[in-house]
Order: structure tokens, then C-alpha cells, then sequence
């Protein structure tokens, strides 16, 4: 009968169970953390690997969309990208954007082996 009980959330005598709050509670902080949180944690540290993986004269698309070619890596941790014959711009490592890179890699390999 404490099973049953249990289980429908009710105590002794029909009261609700207060236990089930707390339970109740943890569980969606566990769902939380784990579909969300978590998830977006793993996100972050393979856009960071990814930034410090780059080298010179690997091509790259940054966040804001500009396509360029890294063509110095400066010691305050920025990079110089060249995004046209002359035009050298100086920006953050973490500018660079690791999904719009892929793709972009993944398109060159393409339309090369076609």
C-alpha cells in the first residue's frame, strides 16, 4: 500500500508526499543540466579547439560571414586574415566560426572532386 501511495504522490492518511517536491525538483534540474546545459558546454570547447587548431592558410568564415585566409598568427592571440588582394584584417581567434568553416571546407571539397 506505501507503494501505491508512493507512487500517486500521497503520504500517510492522503496528505501529499513532501519528499516528491524535492524529487520532483532534482529530476528536472538532472533534465535540465543534461539536455541543455551540457549539451552547449561541449558546444563551446570545440569551437575553442577548433579556433586554437587553426593555421596559417587555412581558409575560414567568421561569425559575422566574412571568408578570408589566415595569413599570420599575431602574438596577442589575434589572427591576420586576408579577405581580398591587400586587405588584411586583424581579429579575435574566437571570431572564427567553426560550423560555417566546416561547411564552407566541405563545399570546396565538393565542387573540386566534381
Amino acid at each position: 500500500m506505501n507503494l501505491i501511495n508512493t507512487l500517486l504522490m500521497m503520504g500517510e492518511g492522503g496528505k501529499p508526499n513532501p519528499m516528491m517536491n524535492v524529487v520532483f525538483m532534482v529530476g528536472m534540474i538532472a533534465v535540465m543540466y543534461f539536455f541543455m546545459i551540457r549539451p552547449q558546454m561541449k558546444r563551446a570547447k570545440e569551437q575553442k579547439e577548433f579556433s586554437n587548431t587553426t593555421n596559417v592558410g587555412d581558409i575560414i568564415v567568421t561569425t559575422s560571414g566574412i571568408h578570408g585566409k589566415i595569413i599570420r598568427t599575431n602574438d596577442d592571440g589575434t589572427i591576420s586574415v586576408e579577405i581580398d588582394r591587400n586587405a588584411i584584417v586583424k581579429m579575435e581567434k574566437s571570431a572564427i566560426s567553426m560550423e560555417m568553416t566546416i561547411a564552407l571546407r566541405k563545399r570546396m571539397n565538393t565542387t573540386t572532386q566534381a
